[in-house]
Protein backbone atom coordinates (compact mmCIF):
# COMPACT_ATOMS: atom_id res chain seq x y z
CA UNK A 1 0.00 0.00 0.00
CA UNK A 2 1.37 3.09 -1.14
CA UNK A 3 0.72 5.35 1.89
CA UNK A 4 1.34 9.24 2.13
CA UNK A 5 2.73 10.74 5.33
CA UNK A 6 1.43 14.40 6.13
CA UNK A 7 2.34 16.61 9.26
CA UNK A 8 -0.96 17.55 11.12
CA UNK A 9 -0.49 19.51 14.10
CA UNK A 10 3.30 17.90 14.88
CA UNK A 11 2.05 14.20 14.31
CA UNK A 12 2.23 12.28 11.45
CA UNK A 13 -1.16 11.34 9.43
CA UNK A 14 -1.27 8.52 7.29
CA UNK A 15 -3.29 9.15 3.76
CA UNK A 16 -4.84 6.69 1.05
CA UNK A 17 -5.35 6.75 -2.13
CA UNK A 18 -8.90 6.01 -3.48
CA UNK A 19 -8.14 2.15 -3.95
CA UNK A 20 -5.88 1.88 -0.85
CA UNK A 21 -8.71 3.45 1.45
CA UNK A 22 -11.36 0.78 -0.06
CA UNK A 23 -8.86 -2.07 0.12
CA UNK A 24 -8.55 -0.68 4.06
CA UNK A 25 -12.12 -0.34 4.53
CA UNK A 26 -12.99 -4.09 3.12
CA UNK A 27 -15.46 -2.78 0.24
CA UNK A 28 -15.56 -2.01 -3.49
CA UNK A 29 -14.16 1.23 -4.99
CA UNK A 30 -17.25 1.87 -6.05
CA UNK A 31 -19.14 1.60 -3.19
CA UNK A 32 -16.45 3.89 -1.54
CA UNK A 33 -17.51 6.37 -4.18
CA UNK A 34 -21.77 6.10 -3.71
CA UNK A 35 -20.86 7.03 -0.06
CA UNK A 36 -18.97 9.96 -1.50
CA UNK A 37 -21.55 11.09 -3.62
CA UNK A 38 -24.30 10.49 -0.67
CA UNK A 39 -21.91 12.91 1.25
CA UNK A 40 -21.77 9.99 4.16
CA UNK A 41 -17.68 11.15 3.67
CA UNK A 42 -16.05 14.48 3.72
CA UNK A 43 -14.26 15.51 0.78
CA UNK A 44 -10.77 14.17 0.66
CA UNK A 45 -7.59 16.08 0.24
CA UNK A 46 -6.98 17.44 -3.37
CA UNK A 47 -3.59 17.19 -4.55
CA UNK A 48 -3.93 17.63 -8.49
CA UNK A 49 -5.62 15.31 -9.92
CA UNK A 50 -5.36 12.84 -6.56
CA UNK A 51 -7.85 12.32 -4.01
CA UNK A 52 -6.15 11.91 -0.53
CA UNK A 53 -7.89 9.88 2.23
CA UNK A 54 -7.02 9.70 5.42
CA UNK A 55 -7.67 7.67 9.29
CA UNK A 56 -10.64 9.64 9.77
CA UNK A 57 -12.13 8.91 6.75
CA UNK A 58 -11.20 5.12 7.73
CA UNK A 59 -12.89 5.14 10.91
CA UNK A 60 -16.02 7.14 8.77
CA UNK A 61 -16.26 3.83 6.55
CA UNK A 62 -15.65 1.26 9.65
CA UNK A 63 -18.74 3.72 11.53
CA UNK A 64 -20.78 3.29 8.44
CA UNK A 65 -20.51 -1.07 7.93
CA UNK A 66 -21.28 -1.11 11.93
CA UNK A 67 -24.51 0.79 11.98
CA UNK A 68 -25.52 -1.16 8.17
CA UNK A 69 -25.08 -4.56 9.87
CA UNK A 70 -27.13 -3.42 12.97
CA UNK A 71 -30.02 -2.68 10.50
CA UNK A 72 -29.66 0.86 9.70
CA UNK A 73 -30.53 2.59 6.49
CA UNK A 74 -28.19 4.50 4.85
CA UNK A 75 -30.66 7.65 4.73
CA UNK A 76 -30.29 7.17 8.65
CA UNK A 77 -26.83 7.54 8.48
CA UNK A 78 -26.51 10.16 6.23
CA UNK A 79 -28.40 12.12 8.84
CA UNK A 80 -26.67 11.40 11.69
CA UNK A 81 -23.71 12.25 9.57
CA UNK A 82 -25.57 15.50 9.55
CA UNK A 83 -25.89 15.80 12.94
CA UNK A 84 -22.16 15.53 13.66
CA UNK A 85 -21.20 18.12 11.28
CA UNK A 86 -23.54 20.42 12.47
CA UNK A 87 -22.95 20.05 15.80
CA UNK A 88 -26.41 18.93 17.28
CA UNK A 89 -27.31 17.71 20.29
CA UNK A 90 -25.44 14.62 20.81
CA UNK A 91 -29.20 13.95 22.98
CA UNK A 92 -30.91 13.60 19.92
CA UNK A 93 -28.44 10.94 18.14
CA UNK A 94 -30.84 7.76 19.89
CA UNK A 95 -33.82 9.38 17.86
CA UNK A 96 -31.78 9.67 15.13
CA UNK A 97 -30.52 6.17 14.60
CA UNK A 98 -33.98 4.95 15.67
CA UNK A 99 -32.53 2.59 18.38
CA UNK A 100 -35.25 4.56 20.94
CA UNK A 101 -32.34 5.08 23.52
CA UNK A 102 -35.05 7.39 25.69
CA UNK A 103 -33.47 6.18 29.02
CA UNK A 104 -29.83 6.31 28.13
CA UNK A 105 -27.50 9.50 27.92
CA UNK A 106 -24.99 9.11 24.99
CA UNK A 107 -21.81 11.03 25.41
CA UNK A 108 -19.39 12.80 23.48
CA UNK A 109 -16.04 12.01 23.89
CA UNK A 110 -12.18 13.16 22.42
CA UNK A 111 -9.90 10.18 21.99
CA UNK A 112 -7.67 11.24 25.09
CA UNK A 113 -11.21 11.48 27.31
CA UNK A 114 -11.45 8.23 26.11
CA UNK A 115 -8.09 6.93 26.87
CA UNK A 116 -8.37 8.50 30.20
CA UNK A 117 -11.43 6.39 30.70
CA UNK A 118 -9.99 3.23 30.07
CA UNK A 119 -6.12 3.78 30.70
CA UNK A 120 -3.99 1.30 28.31
CA UNK A 121 -7.28 -0.70 26.90
CA UNK A 122 -7.90 1.62 24.08
CA UNK A 123 -6.34 -0.28 21.27
CA UNK A 124 -7.47 -1.31 17.53
CA UNK A 125 -8.82 -4.45 18.36
CA UNK A 126 -10.70 -2.93 20.95
CA UNK A 127 -12.33 0.01 19.26
CA UNK A 128 -13.41 -2.32 16.70
CA UNK A 129 -15.38 -4.70 18.93
CA UNK A 130 -16.79 -1.69 20.27
CA UNK A 131 -17.82 -0.47 16.97
CA UNK A 132 -18.69 -3.93 15.92
CA UNK A 133 -21.60 -3.82 19.06
CA UNK A 134 -22.45 0.23 18.23
CA UNK A 135 -21.45 1.19 21.54
CA UNK A 136 -19.58 3.60 19.77
CA UNK A 137 -19.54 6.01 16.62
CA UNK A 138 -16.70 8.00 15.57
CA UNK A 139 -16.85 11.11 13.43
CA UNK A 140 -13.24 12.00 12.45
CA UNK A 141 -11.93 13.69 15.75
CA UNK A 142 -15.37 13.09 17.56
CA UNK A 143 -16.35 10.05 19.72
CA UNK A 144 -19.66 9.47 20.58
CA UNK A 145 -20.60 6.36 23.46
CA UNK A 146 -24.15 5.34 23.09
CA UNK A 147 -24.59 5.35 26.75
CA UNK A 148 -23.49 6.98 30.08
CA UNK A 149 -24.33 4.15 32.34
CA UNK A 150 -22.66 1.35 29.91
CA UNK A 151 -19.69 3.61 29.65
CA UNK A 152 -19.13 4.31 33.30
CA UNK A 153 -19.91 0.51 34.57
CA UNK A 154 -17.39 -0.89 32.17
CA UNK A 155 -14.76 1.61 33.33
CA UNK A 156 -15.37 0.75 36.66
CA UNK A 157 -15.06 -2.64 35.81
CA UNK A 158 -11.53 -2.27 33.63
CA UNK A 159 -10.53 -0.22 36.92
CA UNK A 160 -10.92 -3.36 39.28
CA UNK A 161 -8.78 -5.15 36.81
CA UNK A 162 -11.21 -6.92 34.43
CA UNK A 163 -9.47 -6.36 31.06
CA UNK A 164 -11.52 -4.17 28.78
CA UNK A 165 -11.76 -7.10 26.09
CA UNK A 166 -12.92 -9.43 28.36
CA UNK A 167 -15.47 -6.39 29.59
CA UNK A 168 -17.03 -6.06 25.59
CA UNK A 169 -17.36 -10.20 25.24
CA UNK A 170 -19.72 -10.19 28.10
CA UNK A 171 -21.68 -7.24 26.94
CA UNK A 172 -22.01 -9.25 23.64
CA UNK A 173 -23.03 -12.30 25.38
CA UNK A 174 -25.78 -9.84 27.47
CA UNK A 175 -26.91 -8.56 24.73
CA UNK A 176 -27.97 -12.15 23.42
CA UNK A 177 -29.95 -12.47 26.49
CA UNK A 178 -31.24 -8.95 26.18
CA UNK A 179 -32.59 -9.21 22.91
CA UNK A 180 -34.53 -12.67 24.01
CA UNK A 181 -35.82 -11.10 27.17
CA UNK A 182 -37.08 -8.08 24.97
CA UNK A 183 -38.78 -10.07 22.48
CA UNK A 184 -40.00 -12.60 25.33
CA UNK A 185 -42.28 -9.08 27.26
CA UNK A 186 -42.84 -7.52 23.44
CA UNK A 187 -44.34 -10.99 22.57
CA UNK A 188 -46.61 -11.29 25.87
CA UNK A 189 -47.74 -7.62 26.20
CA UNK A 190 -48.71 -7.14 22.40
CA UNK A 191 -50.46 -10.58 23.04
CA UNK A 192 -52.57 -9.78 25.91
CA UNK A 193 -52.98 -5.94 25.95
CA UNK A 194 -51.79 -4.60 22.47
CA UNK A 195 -48.81 -3.09 20.55
CA UNK A 196 -49.73 0.10 21.70
CA UNK A 197 -48.95 -0.31 25.55
CA UNK A 198 -45.52 -2.20 24.74
CA UNK A 199 -43.94 1.54 25.76
CA UNK A 200 -46.12 2.08 28.66
CA UNK A 201 -45.23 -1.48 30.03
CA UNK A 202 -41.91 -1.44 29.46
CA UNK A 203 -41.37 -0.11 33.61
CA UNK A 204 -42.95 -3.42 34.40
CA UNK A 205 -41.00 -5.70 32.53
CA UNK A 206 -37.09 -3.70 33.79
CA UNK A 207 -38.58 -4.31 36.86
CA UNK A 208 -38.66 -8.08 36.53
CA UNK A 209 -35.31 -8.55 35.02
CA UNK A 210 -33.77 -6.84 37.44
CA UNK A 211 -35.81 -8.78 40.41
CA UNK A 212 -34.64 -11.88 38.36
CA UNK A 213 -31.22 -11.06 38.09
CA UNK A 214 -30.37 -9.73 41.81
CA UNK A 215 -32.31 -13.43 42.78
CA UNK A 216 -30.05 -15.46 40.60
CA UNK A 217 -27.10 -13.62 41.99
CA UNK A 218 -27.63 -14.18 45.58
CA UNK A 219 -28.22 -18.12 44.52
CA UNK A 220 -24.51 -17.81 42.45
CA UNK A 221 -22.97 -15.69 45.20
CA UNK A 222 -25.19 -15.51 48.61
CA UNK A 223 -23.87 -12.46 50.54
CA UNK A 224 -22.73 -14.39 54.25
CA UNK A 225 -24.59 -14.08 57.25
CA UNK A 226 -24.41 -11.02 59.25
CA UNK A 227 -21.94 -11.58 62.12
CA UNK A 228 -23.40 -12.24 65.71
CA UNK A 229 -22.54 -9.48 68.08
CA UNK A 230 -19.55 -10.92 70.86
CA UNK A 231 -21.12 -12.53 73.78
CA UNK A 232 -20.00 -11.14 77.15
CA UNK A 233 -18.18 -13.64 79.22
CA UNK A 234 -20.38 -14.63 82.59
CA UNK A 235 -18.59 -13.03 85.60
CA UNK A 236 -16.72 -15.72 87.68
CA UNK A 237 -17.25 -15.59 91.25
CA UNK A 238 -14.57 -14.89 93.60
CA UNK A 239 -14.48 -17.57 96.97
CA UNK A 240 -14.48 -15.64 100.14
CA UNK A 241 -13.49 -16.14 103.59
CA UNK A 242 -16.38 -17.66 105.51
CA UNK A 243 -17.83 -14.63 107.36
CA UNK A 244 -16.18 -12.25 105.27
CA UNK A 245 -18.77 -10.46 103.03
CA UNK A 246 -18.64 -10.74 98.96
CA UNK A 247 -17.68 -8.14 96.72
CA UNK A 248 -20.89 -5.39 96.69
CA UNK A 249 -21.93 -6.96 99.47
CA UNK A 250 -22.87 -4.91 103.10
CA UNK A 251 -21.43 -6.77 105.96
CA UNK A 252 -24.07 -8.01 108.66
CA UNK A 253 -24.00 -6.67 112.21
CA UNK A 254 -23.00 -9.22 114.57
CA UNK A 255 -26.18 -10.00 116.25
CA UNK A 256 -27.11 -8.57 119.46
CA UNK A 257 -27.68 -10.40 122.99
CA UNK A 258 -31.32 -9.64 125.05
CA UNK A 259 -30.56 -7.95 127.86
CA UNK A 260 -30.60 -9.91 131.49
CA UNK A 261 -33.32 -10.09 133.56
CA UNK A 262 -33.66 -8.92 137.21
CA UNK A 263 -31.34 -10.94 139.69
CA UNK A 264 -29.53 -12.64 136.70
CA UNK A 265 -26.09 -12.21 136.23
CA UNK A 266 -24.60 -10.79 132.75
CA UNK A 267 -23.09 -13.13 131.07
CA UNK A 268 -19.67 -12.97 130.28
Amino acid sequence: MAENDTEEAGTAVREYRTEELAEAAGIPVRTLRFYRERKLLPPPRREGRIAWYDDHHLARLRTIAALLERGHTLGGIAELTAAFESGRDVSQLGELLGIGWSEETPVRLSPEALADYFEGEVTPENLAASLDLGYLATDGDAIVHVSRRLLDVSSALVREGVPLAAVLEAGRRVREHADALAGLFTELITAHVGDEAVARLRPLAKSVVEAELTMAMDRLHPAPPPEAPPREAPQREVPTLAGQPREGQTPEAPPREPPPREGQAPSS
